[in-house]
């Protein structure tokens, strides 16, 4: 029996006037000051119940995968970013819904965690190369429980990247997660998805107010009474729906894994600089930056996240 629950909610499947999922890309183009087209865009199933965007038309040389709470929308900037950055080589993406979030189905077991999660993810990666989504040598950029569910491959020996960046994230205390979890332990639905807005704004949680309004639109689904839900499994699990692990089995991977392993860390970051430390102990060959901006770097400080993985990449 699968464990996992399709409850068939689609980004873009509730019309609001003209606009979808894709809609606002172009918008989005022009407030970073990106004067190329925008790549062509599309949603892929990539069997399991998990869903991605696809970006371009080749396969994917970069895969992302997004943290707690978030879907692969998260990533829209600076996947448009990367796109214009080398566009004569057509780059191709691939941003990842985790299960449980976005437009990937939900687990009856209701277990989100790195170990769990890697096994899927693995199935999902190996679906898409098989269907021409995705090339065999990739990069994998993951933030947040996105990089902790890389590092669970590399334990399990089920990863297929060959790089990996992690974005603000290190095996960490799962005291480090409380702010998120805080969060979570709000209502399961709302009036309407200003409320969302206004606490996510309390909380610090966005970049600029109309990045951060998108994000609430692409992240929840309305009901015809015109009540407001999170599209992901944690706004029915709240708080304790955040998976927690022992950090320590992660540390051992970064300590021996083969692949390389580079950081990007924000200054306002989870991640402190003894977890740094002793990221750098144990791979003294990673290369570790910091950017300014909070944990959801990819929403706070898309720009300077691009240009860091550009430079990462090119590497």
């Amino acid at each position: 029996m699968s464990p996992l629950v399709d409850f068939g909610w689609v980004a873009n499947a509730e019309a609001v006037g003209e606009w979808n999922e894709f809609s606002f890309l172009s918008d989005q183009a022009s407030e970073l000051g990106l004067s190329s087209a925008v790549p062509p865009v599309r949603r892929v199933a990539l069997g399991g119940g998990v869903s991605a965007l696809g970006w371009g038309e080749r396969p994917a040389t970069v895969v992302a995968l997004h943290g707690v709470a978030l879907n692969a929308h998260t990533w829209d900037e600076t996947l448009l970013g990367l796109a214009a950055s080398n566009p004569a080589a057509e780059a191709a993406y691939l941003a990842i819904d985790l299960p449980g979030h976005g437009d990937s189905a939900w687990r009856a077991d209701a277990d989100y965690t790195p170990a769990t999660l890697a096994p899927a993810l693995a199935t999902a990666f190996n679906n898409a190369i098989r269907a021409g989504l995705l090339a065999p040598d990739f990069s994998l950029v993951g933030h947040s429980l996105g990089g902790l569910v890389a590092l669970a491959q590399l334990q399990h020996r089920i990863a297929g990247f060959s790089r990996l960046i992690l974005v603000d994230i290190l095996p960490l205390n799962p005291v480090a997660a409380r702010a998120v979890a805080a969060f979570l332990d709000g209502p399961s639905s709302f009036d309407s998805r200003e409320q969302i807005v206004q606490r996510a704004v309390e909380f610090g949680f966005g970049g600029s107010r109309t990045s951060l309004e998108r994000a609430v639109l692409l992240n929840t689904r309305a009901d015809r009474a015109g009540r407001v839900a999170w599209k992901h499994h944690l706004g029915v699990l709240g708080g304790k729906g955040v998976p927690l692990s022992d950090p320590f089995p992660l540390w051992e991977v970064l300590a021996h894994a083969r692949v390389p392993i580079d950081l990007i860390a924000a200054t306002v970051s989870m991640v402190d600089d003894a977890a740094i430390e002793q990221l750098v102990r144990l791979r003294p060959q990673a290369r570790v930056v910091r950017v300014a901006g909070g944990h959801n770097l990819q929403e706070d400080s898309p720009a300077a996240l691009t240009a860091a993985l550009i430079e990462y990449l090119r590497r």
